[in-house]
């Protein structure tokens, strides 16, 4: 995992965006409708998970799995584990 990488997803009218910093033990960043709300500095190999809130009335929790491989270099997983089900994020393209 040599660049950054970029996933997003829109869920219930929110923008739900995860950005892993290079490397394999870079930053990554849970952003809701564009501002900060969970950070980590660094992230190991195996599975990561950031929470947060869709700032809804009530507040509606979710969390972000980050699953970065162990043995072989490759491209890390991410999903959004809403209300007890798993949804891929796609991986998008930042140029």
């Amino acid at each position: 995992m040599g660049h950054s990488h970029h996933f997003h997803l829109d869920q219930g009218g929110h923008s739900i965006t995860v950005n892993v910093g290079p490397g394999r033990d870079g930053e990554i960043e849970l952003l809701v409708n564009g501002k900060v709300i969970a950070y980590r500095k660094e992230h190991s190999p195996g599975m990561n998970v950031l929470s947060g809130e869709l700032p809804d009335e009530p507040a509606h929790p979710f969390r972000v799995l980050l699953r970065q491989p162990h043995l072989i270099p490759s491209v890390p997983r991410c999903m959004l584990e809403l209300d007890g089900v798993e949804q891929p994020m796609p991986e998008r393209l930042v140029l």
